[in-house]
């Protein structure tokens, strides 16, 4: 936790916001000019304890213009964020990848057509369609970006207007609007007619502020996360869920026809909101469901009785009323779920979760990625330091609680940016809990944290915060607001005669004191102005500062170096992308590979000028340094050639085990790197990955493969499906656990000219194989294709495998222990995109 005086810019100017917020406060208690509570007009109905006005729509149309400044302050605040903490684009590697798929999407496409050589643009985030064997039925291949398509379908309206950026900041308006909404509408008691007070509710207002100036809100709406949208779905439909209850009693008297039923229409509204969240994070909609059922339950008249039905009475049914409700809800929802299910259908080949089936092809243990309990889950590649210093036990009810606690520790700071600010949610959640209405308020946080309990990785980092939590904090912040405004009546009433209350009375006498409201709100928008000052600031630099300190692509550094036309390629995840288009153009930025896929590329769209966009990051941190320069391809095709076996991951599939890229400078793996295959706890583990066959074919190729320790395995070449070639290999000579790497090049073997697909079957076998590989490698295989065929790996038990067992040093030091890894493809002869 950092916190202490402030240091950057922005906290010292919170600081002094925060001072002169209290300042202004106290001045205008003691000269009694709240110019709310001074106009003349009715008396306003007095609030109830819970400080909520019990009527929301009391000075409506002042309370809106209200928080509609608030919302305009909201979203500049936010676009300042983009600027000064992210420095001009997306940063997180989340949100490089929601980018992308809005620009595909923008273009038409929930998956583009992925031309060879696919390790050109396959990587991290990306699913390849036919991962369930859709391809072979559709004639080609497809790849999509994982994550749900919600919030991506509406940053792609940013870039067909050409402003993607500006989708976060109107967001953020929209967001501190909704929030004022969904205070007044669970405000206690009936909403009142629209003459009985033109007071401007203090707990919406408060709610609304508080939302304003949420640092983790201002992250979310700034960077292109979907939390930002999440939060904004699950606050419309709360609030629309609960004026369709208050519409229905009137609508209900005039038995207007179904679509001018205003009733229906909110109902309708919170469905849209909820289909939506599904489409954007699905566990926040299961939380939301909950919270929905609560907030719809019907509540009961004063005075009855909370018992059952008397014995021989008929049980009471459901009111027609909650049923037209509930039908609208329902249809409200289904263009997001529709949305959803299209987004899978297209990633996957199937109905599946296209989360699911990325983690399935290119992490492990098997299962690892999954929602739920048990061992085995936490993959090793993606969270693996993680998963080995939290989960080593699998997932079970101590670590669960673990990764909560995790969360809820980071989470103290978002609401209001200070960890004791904390208190003020936690005493509203009381107070809303006694009361029905704003039940659901209450219990819409819990209702968050259940939701995410079943998934293992915690997802915190500094800045974005809890960032699983986030999607309520519109909820939190209703529920300090009720806090802060039920202080300000208590501060304000004749009871409080003693104490800091009276004290504060004899200082500022005032005739209006009774909850004056511009020196209330001032005094609470001093509290989360002061934590962004002392606390939450210091997350926001660490996020600021990370990586680089920079967007790892910028087009605008492109233009400057002159690139008009041509390949740009990137080292990092986040660069391309940030500046990959499915869409043709001028420029196209692709994965920089260091080997020959990137010259198959260069001659694959044609041999244009082609450059390397550097981004180095000192070694002692600060700022990278970004440099573009001429990337050469020799005319003539090389005769011989090198594909990286880390060039192939993620692979076409796995079964039994998993791959991974991993390090191994100072050893025989070419390039310092290879793509180790790691076996579960039992069976064998087989990896397939694919070959770029145009360039292939009439080639011979040559795997090479590298072993240590009890490492040992086979390499299948399978040519169109069907195996061609076997290549087994046996343990390293020594055997010994911390042996040194040794590298294996195998017998090379001709293509057909006429391939069409070439993959490659790395299999690894476990100790109980390893006799009959001698054999096998001795006596010579009778069958050749029998050979080929993986055995079947037991699924059965499968548990997170010690670091011990496949690389003693961790995975960073595969020399260390057992390894068998696929190094390097050598490709002799073959042809050149000419012929």
């Amino acid at each position: 936790m950092r916190a202490g005086l402030p240091r950057d810019p922005a906290q010292w100017i919170a600081l002094a916001l925060s001072l002169a917020a209290l300042l202004a406060g106290a001045w205008l208690l003691r000269r009694g000019r709240s110019p709310a509570a001074a106009r003349p007009g009715p008396a306003p109905r007095r609030p109830g304890a819970a400080g909520l006005d019990p009527a929301p729509r009391s000075g409506a149309p002042r309370g809106v213009a209200v928080a509609a400044a608030l919302g305009l302050a909201a979203a500049l605040i936010s676009a300042a964020y983009v600027a000064v903490y992210l420095r001009g684009g997306p940063r997180i590697i989340d949100a490089t990848s929601y980018w992308l798929e809005a620009r595909a999407m923008a273009a038409g496409h929930l998956a583009w057509p992925l031309g060879e050589p696919e390790a050109s643009v396959l990587g991290r985030f990306l699913v390849r369609s036919d991962a369930a064997g859709d391809a072979a039925r559709r004639g080609a291949a497809e790849v999509a970006v994982i994550f749900p398509p919600g919030y991506p379908a509406l940053l792609a309206l940013g870039f067909l207007a050409g402003a993607p950026l500006a989708v976060g900041p109107l967001l953020a308006a929209a967001l501190t609007v909704a929030t004022y909404d969904l205070a007044a509408r669970f405000a206690e008691g009936a909403p009142a007619s629209a003459g009985s007070g033109a007071r401007i509710p203090l707990a919406p207002l408060l709610a609304a502020l508080f939302s304003a100036l949420c640092a983790a809100l201002r992250y979310h709406t700034a960077d292109t996360m979907s939390h930002g949208l999440a939060a904004l779905c699950f606050t419309v439909a709360l609030a629309s869920a609960r004026r369709a209850l208050d519409e229905a009693p009137a609508a209900a008297a005039g038995a207007p026809r179904w679509w001018r039923d205003p009733a229906v229409r909110a109902a309708a509204l919170a469905g849209v909101a909820a289909g939506w969240l599904a489409a954007t994070r699905p566990p926040s909609a299961l939380a939301l469901a909950a919270a929905l059922l609560v907030a719809l339950r019907p509540e009961r008249p004063p005075g009855t009785a909370a018992a059952g039905p008397r014995d021989g009475d008929a049980a009471p049914r459901p009111s027609p009323r909650l049923g037209r409700l509930a039908a609208a809800l329902a249809i409200g929802a289904v263009p997001g779920l529709a949305l959803l299910a299209a987004h899978q259908r297209a990633a996957t080949g199937a109905f599946a979760s296209s989360q699911s089936a990325y983690y399935a092809v290119s992490d492990g243990p098997p299962g690892c990625f999954r929602y739920g309990f048990g061992e085995g889950v936490g993959c090793l590649f993606e969270h693996g330091d993680f998963v080995r210093h939290n989960l080593a036990e699998g997932y079970g009810f101590l670590a669960a609680a673990g990764t909560t606690l995790r969360r809820l520790k980071l989470h103290l700071v978002d609401a209001l940016n200070a960890e004791p600010l904390a208190l003020l949610v936690i005493a509203g959640a009381a107070l809303a809990f006694r009361r029905p209405r704003s039940r659901a308020l209450a219990l819409a946080p819990l209702l968050q944290i259940a939701a995410y309990a079943p998934f293992y990785f915690d997802g915190n980092y500094p800045g974005g915060g809890a960032r699983f939590f986030a999607d309520v904090l519109p909820v939190e912040h209703a529920l300090a607001a009720l806090t802060c405004a039920a202080i300000a009546e208590r501060a304000g009433s004749p009871a409080a005669r003693g104490g800091l209350a009276g004290r504060l009375r004899a200082l500022f006498p005032a005739p209006l004191f009774p909850a004056p409201l511009v020196p209330a709100a001032l005094f609470a928008a001093a509290l989360p102005l002061a934590g962004f000052a002392f606390r939450a600031g210091f997350d926001h630099a660490a996020l600021r500062d990370r990586e680089g300190g920079l967007p790892m692509f910028d087009p605008a550094a492109v233009a400057r170096a002159g690139v008009a036309r041509g390949l740009v390629f990137v080292d990092t995840d986040h660069g391309f992308n940030l500046g990959f288009d499915p869409a043709a153009g001028d420029v196209a930025v692709l994965r920089y590979r260091g080997d020959a896929i990137d010259r198959m590329a260069w001659e694959a769209r044609g041999r244009p000028p082609a450059y390397r966009y550097g981004f180095a990051i000192p070694d002692g941190g600060g700022l990278a340094s970004v440099s573009i320069a001429p990337l050469a391809f020799d005319a003539a095709p090389p005769r011989e050639a090198l594909i990286e076996g880390e060039s192939l991951w993620p692979p076409r599939a796995q079964r039994g085990g998993w791959a991974a890229p991993e390090h191994a400078g100072g050893t025989c793996a070419s390039g310092g790197r290879l793509l180790a295959v790691h076996a579960a706890a039992s069976g064998e583990a087989v990896v397939r990955v694919g070959l770029p066959a145009p360039w292939l074919r009439g080639a011979r190729i040559s795997p090479r493969v590298a072993v240590s320790g009890d490492g040992a395995g086979e390499v299948v070449l399978a040519v169109d499906g069907a195996p061609v070639h076997v290549w087994r290999v046996e343990p390293a000579a020594s055997g010994a656990p911390g042996a040194p790497l040794t590298c294996v090049e195998l017998p090379p073997h001709p293509i057909p000219e006429d391939a069409v697909g070439i993959e490659l079957s790395i299999a690894r076998a476990n100790a109980r194989q390893h006799g009959k590989l001698r054999r096998d490698a001795r006596d010579g295989p009778r069958d050749e294709a029998r050979a080929a065929t993986p055995t079947a790996a037991n699924a059965a038990g499968i548990r997170v495998e010690a670091a011990a067992e496949s690389a003693p040093g961790g995975p960073g030091d595969p020399a260390a222990g057992g390894l068998f890894a696929l190094d390097a493809v050598a490709v002799a002869g073959g042809n050149s995109v000419d012929r």
